[in-house]
């Protein structure tokens, strides 16, 4: 009876919640070298987003703050394509891919709209289009992340994930996180409306994984918690080197199947996997 009771306790166990397979620590794979530097005019301070276009093979990243700031362009060996004087043509918050219209997107500071970069035959942007004019995410500061799935814009909004067409029409529908908390272990209904201290407040990313397709970025922790869209319980933990920068706005993205994390004060957009 005992041997039964053991073999039971060690089957559970390995069932538990954020299991060993639920777990990983990502390892750096990866740099890109923002251009121009600090003592450069406009060189931009915070990371807005990194961004992978598929058919064009390049990275695309950009900083937050004025429309004069660097606009990069990598190949996939972390290669600058781009001229170092490129702009971001806009004041950038979030980047994405859209692959039904093969065009890397974004949203602007507050009420200044989406817009579309228009490509050269280098796969470098030679101009931009505002397609959706005014305000249409949670707040002036927020980041987009994109959903290929259902062809929607989502931000982060406090504790909740808000949902836009691509035409910039709110959706009914929004995601509630429950910030690490699992659905094996919540055993309580937690009313939060702010983003957790502890927790970057402005950016999230999509991963494309099935049941972790949210992730956020856990500052005080140094990891990024993925968690299920349809539920928004934490079901994967992923542990960052104890080097990592790790911001509480901006500096957080997800392209390619790599984690970015942006270095203020060296310019470099970190990526783990």
């Amino acid at each position: 009876m005992k041997k039964i009771f053991l073999f039971t306790a060690v089957l559970f166990a390995a069932s538990s919640p954020l299991q060993a397979q639920q777990k990983q620590t990502l390892k750096k794979v990866i740099e890109l070298q923002m251009p121009r530097t600090i003592d450069d005019d406009m060189p931009g301070t915070r990371g807005a987003s990194v961004v992978w276009h598929p058919l064009q093979k390049k990275y695309y990243a950009v900083f937050a703050g004025n429309q004069d700031y660097p606009l990069a362009v990598f190949d996939v060996t972390n290669k600058l394509m781009s001229n170092e004087e490129l702009t971001a043509k806009h004041d950038s918050r979030g980047l994405w891919y859209n692959p039904a219209k093969k065009e890397i997107n974004g949203n602007t500071y507050a009420d200044n709209g989406w817009f579309k970069y228009i490509l050269n035959y280098e796969g470098i942007p030679d101009s931009s289009v505002v397609y959706v004019e005014g305000a249409h995410q949670p707040n002036e500061q927020s980041v987009a992340a994109y959903h290929p799935i259902r062809k929607e814009i989502m931000f982060l909004n406090g504790s909740t994930v808000s949902l836009y067409s691509e035409k910039g029409i709110e959706s009914d529908s929004l995601v509630d996180i429950k910030w690490g908390r699992t659905k094996q272990t919540d055993k309580a209904d937690v009313l939060t409306t702010e983003t957790p201290d502890d927790y970057n407040n402005t950016s999230l990313i999509y991963t494309g994984i099935k049941a972790a397709e949210l992730g956020f970025l856990n500052v005080d922790s140094k990891q990024i918690e993925l968690y299920n869209f349809k539920t928004g319980y934490l079901t994967k933990e992923l542990k960052l080197p104890a080097d990592a920068p790790a911001e509480h706005t901006f500096n957080f993205a997800f392209a390619n199947g790599i984690y970015w994390l942006f270095n203020m004060e060296t310019r470099v957009w970190i990526g783990y996997k």
